[in-house]
């Protein structure tokens, strides 16, 4: 155990410790966080998959009070260090996606280009290798009965996380906080592409009893008749239902209520930041205007922790790097927040 007698908790954080300052190691810690530095498949902005080492020093500056959670740290948060390996991958195949995305965007045909229809492959073979790796990752650390969290890159990173989870836990819903609906089949023809991770969830994982997506503000016709034809795995809370219900005399606890009434008993939440108002995030790969404040965020996810559903694990993606580290400042603010619910959630 860690011996917390010398810590002061109110003191600066201390950049020889690990997330938020904290002295614990990966043994001793309750929650470990898997930086999972990839973002081949973006299709805008880029900068996730160096995020993780932003939010670790953006972490030190933020105060280990959670009035939600006062003492949850004191169960032990543990960041590992990014994988290089991984990271150079995602350098190497994200170069090869922008030449294959600047190649479709001019309306050529891939299959009269041989190198494209190599460069696809390629992409599509990393993505599967990365999802395997997430897999065996976070396996690993549930089967020695760690809580998980994963910190990306981009939205296609949890896959492999969904799985591992959908093993430990059995029949489970994922509540998306998010922009986008990703549910689109193979976008831009990337198998695995950020846009696709709740579309090949639902399709690979049937221990997936509930998607439950709020805050989404921009998709396509394709993924709305998806949602029309899947209602009884998929609901959908579109920003502007949200706010006209609002406009109209719902209170945000009602509309709260809702959707928490949607999940099933376990819940793992999936938060890409750009379901945030883009002022909270405005170096995400895809921002829309419009979206969630962090504490309306934070309201739905202690209604969800007091209804007494368990949170089961969770992600943080799509925050990106930038010369001011704001994104990266607010990352580390939700991640903090979710990880002393995710240890509240499951009381030791």
């Amino acid at each position: 155990m860690t011996d917390l007698s010398a810590f002061d908790p109110n003191g600066l954080g201390n950049p020889n410790n690990n997330i938020f300052g904290l002295p614990f190691s990966e043994e001793d810690a309750r929650l470990v966080i898997i930086p999972v530095p990839w973002e081949v498949t973006v299709s805008f902005g880029s900068g996730t998959a160096r995020a993780s080492e932003q939010i670790m020093r953006a972490s030190l500056q933020v105060d280990l009070f959670d009035p939600d959670v006062p003492d949850g740290w004191r169960q032990g948060f543990y960041m590992r260090e990014t994988d290089k390996k991984i990271l150079l991958k995602s350098d190497y195949l994200r170069k090869e996606a922008e030449l294959y995305i600047d190649y479709i965007a001019n309306g050529d045909l891939v299959e009269q280009n041989q190198f494209m229809c190599k460069t696809l492959k390629e992409v599509n073979e990393g993505s599967h290798f990365l999802n395997n790796w997430v897999y065996h990752q976070t396996k690993s650390l549930l089967d020695q009965g760690k809580l998980v969290a994963m910190l990306g890159g981009d939205h296609s990173t949890p896959l492999g996380f969904f799985k591992a989870i959908a093993e430990k836990h059995g029949d489970f819903g994922i509540l998306q906080i998010d922009a986008h609906c990703d549910l689109r089949e193979a976008y831009e023809g990337f198998v695995y592409s950020h846009a696709s991770i709740m579309y090949n969830a639902l399709k690979e994982i049937p221990q997936l009893r509930k998607l439950v997506q709020a805050g989404i503000r921009d998709y396509s016709q394709g993924e709305l008749e998806f949602i029309r034809e899947n209602q009884d795995r998929v609901k959908t809370y579109f920003d502007r239902d949200i706010r006209y219900r609002q406009y109209e005399g719902e209170t945000f606890k009602q509309i709260t209520d809702d959707i928490i009434s949607q999940l099933p008993d376990k819940v793992y939440i999936s938060f890409d930041i750009d379901g945030l108002d883009p002022k909270l995030a405005p170096n995400t790969g895809t921002p829309v205007q419009g979206g969630f404040e962090t504490d309306q965020v934070f309201y739905i996810f202690n209604k969800l922790h007091q209804s007494g559903k368990q949170i089961i694990g969770f992600d943080l993606n799509e925050v990106s790097t930038s010369e001011s580290g704001w994104d990266a400042n607010v990352g580390a603010r939700v991640l903090f927040k979710l990880c002393n619910l995710l240890v509240a959630s499951n009381p030791a």
